[in-house]
């Protein structure tokens, strides 16, 4: 086969001062193999040097797939833009790529992922850039960070606020790729890609068309290679006049800690018996809690963290399929994956190409999203992408940013405080100490969320934690209810580092999240869609 090299080989394709795309979710789509020839041929001849690497969501993780570290090299790296990057605990050494982000070795931005996908449609069409309101008042917007990681970062700014039709706007110029590397499953002779065995296609062919539009070359790492006309036509996700070379690695893992499960791919459906529910704990009440916001029929979008978990307090309550969940990776409906699988579905309904799903989000086509937070400011904002003393433990924004920016309602979860030592003891919630950090601060440190702006649009955003919900109102963040066992003074308004407005309505949170029987759920439906003025 022509298009089909060595890793080496295609490793030698890469010139000096390139830009390369690089198509993965973590460990989901990683070309791990590919990358990791790139850092090879570095570190023996000291080409490719000064690339620039585009990640519009990331690429590998801490738990066996290198991914973005392979090449995390001084000399070969010259800037990166990410929507998010390799994360680890506190206790372990940061990743490569974080330890140059850090030491301010490189420019680093952290680009919400959908508008890297909207940059890669733009390059290939040889448009000038993104125009959004997508980032507005966030960490985004060049009035705060700019997306700006570090120091070196924010000298070259990659975004610009102007005004256009007399609104202001975020502009993000077109970046244009020389290189993309992406993946699938199959390439036949003509490079033609399928992807029966991967959890989501991700964005190979906005990557793709955004390089060879542009006279650049697209490298493809695949599992296996047949014959040309083995493949069925509307199977090829990724044409083969795109594809100029084919590596194959048939050790390449489907997603982080997975080799191969034909139910990620959709290639068989499990039965829903063989799913786990959540142990009973604290993140399962707070789940609980979650899972009383939806409204059956509706399209919900999902986060990591506990609200990963709602899911499986439907399927525990006997409501599986009265929500259809999407996920930014692209999977729509089906059972969402938990922990290093998260990002996959099983039993989904469809996959949709991740560009199309960012489309989706930033123009508000879904009902609600289920999210996580690590800080809550006085003015509804929520931090989930930057803490400075433990930066390497946050992976950046994702498509946090895209999602939250036109969501008609939010529902934020997460621990009251961090570090607090808590029980359940006969229905009722003990805290037996409290945690030595503050999650409701004055102002956050870094604004994932914009709090303001979720006012000014109307937004139906709501915080859930173990022990008290809150609704976001322009008058400030009420408390609506209060777990049983909690005291309102000592251990909630005490606790929170900004006044908060007590509902004159204040109730108990419901009895039944705190025990370990199922909760009886019930959810309202939602209401169908009718045009304004249509006669029904």
């Amino acid at each position: 086969m022509g298009k089909h090299i060595t890793p080496a080989e295609a490793a030698a394709m890469i010139p000096d001062g390139a830009v390369v795309s690089v198509s993965s979710s973590s460990g989901l789509g990683c070309p791990d193999l590919m990358l990791k020839a790139i850092g090879e041929r570095f570190a023996a001849t000291g080409h490719p040097s000064e690339i620039t690497t585009l990640h519009p969501i990331a690429a590998g993780d801490m738990s066996g797939i290198k991914g973005v570290d392979h090449i995390a090299r001084k000399g070969l790296l010259k800037r990166i833009l990410a929507g998010s990057y390799p994360s680890g605990p506190s206790t372990s050494e940061p990743p490569l790529i974080w330890q140059m982000i850090t030491a301010n070795e490189i420019p680093a931005y952290n680009i919400p992922s959908g508008i890297l996908f909207d940059m890669h449609r733009e390059a290939a069409a040889k448009r000038p850039g993104v125009i959004t309101k997508i980032g507005l008042e966030t960490f985004v917007d060049p009035e705060r960070q700019g997306c700006a990681m570090n120091a070196l970062a924010a000298e070259t700014p990659v975004v610009k606020r102007v005004s256009f039709e007399n609104e202001d706007w975020l502009y993000f110029p077109a970046i244009v790729p020389q290189v993309a590397i992406i993946r699938a499953t199959t390439a036949d002779e003509h490079g033609n890609l399928t992807y029966e065995h991967e959890g989501a296609t991700l964005g190979g062919l906005d990557q793709a068309l955004a390089a060879r539009n542009n006279g650049g070359i697209v490298i493809a790492q695949v599992k296996r290679i047949t014959k040309q006309g083995a493949l069925k036509p509307h199977d090829v996700r990724v044409p083969g006049m795109l594809v100029d070379y084919v590596i194959v690695d048939p050790d390449q893992k489907q997603t982080t800690l997975t080799d191969y499960d034909p139910a990620i791919s959709g290639e068989i459906f499990r039965p829903l018996e063989s799913f786990s529910v959540p142990d009973f704990n604290i993140q399962k009440v707070i789940a609980r809690r979650v899972a009383q916001e939806l409204q059956a029929g509706s399209c919900v979008n999902l986060g990591f963290g506990i609200s990963a978990n709602v899911p499986r307090i439907l399927l525990e309550e006997g409501l599986h399929g009265a929500v259809t969940w999407v996920i930014e990776q692209g999977a729509v409906g089906g059972v969402p994956l938990l922990d290093f699988a998260f990002g996959c579905a099983s039993n989904a309904d469809a996959y949709m190409p991740s560009p199309y799903q960012f489309t989706y989000f930033q123009g508000g086509g879904f009902d609600a999203s289920l999210l996580s937070f690590l800080e809550i400011g006085r003015d509804g904002s929520v931090n989930v992408s930057r803490l400075s003393f433990r930066p390497h433990v946050t992976a950046g924004a994702g498509g946090f940013v895209d999602i939250t920016a036109r969501a008609r309602k939010i529902v934020f979860s997460g621990m009251f405080n961090a570090g607090a030592r808590l029980s359940i003891v006969n229905g009722k919630l003990v805290i037996e100490r409290e945690g030595k950090l503050k999650k409701l601060v004055e102002a956050v440190e870094h604004v994932t969320f914009s709090g303001s702006r979720a006012i000014a649009q109307g937004q139906d955003i709501t915080y859930v934690t173990e022990r008290c919900v809150l609704k976001l109102t322009r008058q400030g963040l009420v408390l609506t209810e209060i777990a049983p066992g909690v005291d309102l003074q000592t251990q909630v308004l005490d606790q929170s580092e900004f006044p908060l407005i007590v509902s004159p309505d204040l109730k108990l949170m419901d009895a039944a999240l705190f025990g370990e029987a199922r909760i009886g759920l019930s959810l309202p439906t939602k209401a169908p869609r009718v045009l304004e003025g249509a006669h029904v």
